[in-house]
């Protein structure tokens, strides 16, 4: 009976001693792959989504703006030659081998224009860009097409997409200096005609600069001959700062129509009152 009860406890220290060297030796997590940040003079486009939402809206966003990039742009991204052409080939299943290593460059290649950042804010979502995506004109053409029901794949959580064309950090500063860079290609030039203007900006989780005082400096740095009209704008100046950072677009008076980017709203307006 000892004997059995000590080979017992033998066995039990040994099965901990290989469980605790297995625990050794077990491979660190890496850092999630989407933990990175946003850095001043990145492009890129803000979005909400449903509430718990975020992770299948991220999944959804990746698929829907892959798909219209090569849509949008074609062979610019894939790296193709529309001159090209197949030579022909006796064993089909060697042909379709091919076509399936092309497909799958294309989408590897569309896949690095986007890069999701985690954001700490419930509902909303943030996709670095790279040329030659341009947010503005990308976000535009999405919802242009969404209305006319052209879209290529409607979404079920994502609702409204905000266009940055430059990103800064949130201080007067570099604000200024983002409005400069943003603003100059619309308002500034030697054969730009006088506009009329208006500024929107959106503050999540900050609190150091002042709404008034952010419209009150963008709108200097536009100047004469351009003027302020919130309903009838030729051009609305979108600006979204988060925490400690900033970013700025100009959208076009179509941003009404296109029912504020809310892809939401696009596909399936919310029922207004009595009607």
């Amino acid at each position: 009976m000892n004997e059995n009860k000590k080979r017992k406890s033998e066995s039990n220290v040994e099965s901990r001693a290989i469980k605790k060297i297995k625990r050794k030796w077990q491979v660190p997590r890496q850092k999630h792959p989407e933990a990175i940040a946003i850095e001043p003079g990145d492009a890129g486009i803000w979005a909400t989504c449903d509430m718990h939402k975020e992770g299948k809206c991220t999944v959804e966003l990746k698929d829907l703006f892959n798909e219209y990039a090569v849509e949008i742009y074609g062979n610019s991204i894939t790296g193709n030659d529309p001159s090209s052409s197949d030579e022909e080939d006796e064993e089909a299943d060697v042909e379709a081998e091919i076509q399936r290593e092309v497909q799958g460059i294309k989408n590897m290649k569309a896949k690095s224009l986007f890069q999701p950042i985690k954001i700490d804010i419930q509902c909303v979502l943030f996709f670095k860009t790279r040329d030659p995506i341009e947010p503005v004109t990308f976000v535009q053409r999405l919802c242009s097409d969404a209305l006319s029901n052209k879209v290529l794949r409607k979404s079920r959580f994502v609702k409204r997409l905000t266009p940055m064309s430059q990103m800064g950090k949130a201080t007067e500063k570099s604000l200024g200096e983002v409005a400069r860079a943003v603003l100059a290609p619309t308002f500034h030039g030697p054969d730009i005609p006088p506009k009329k203007f208006a500024i929107q900006p959106t503050f999540r989780n900050h609190s150091v600069m002042k709404r008034d005082d952010v419209i009150r400096q963008i709108a200097s740095l536009v100047g004469k001959p351009h003027t302020v009209d919130l309903k009838s704008y030729d051009c609305l100046i979108l600006v979204y700062i988060y925490r400690n950072i900033c970013g700025m677009s100009v959208v076009g008076p179509d941003y009404e129509k296109l029912k504020r980017f809310n892809l939401a709203e696009i596909h399936g307006p919310t029922p207004r009152p009595g009607a």
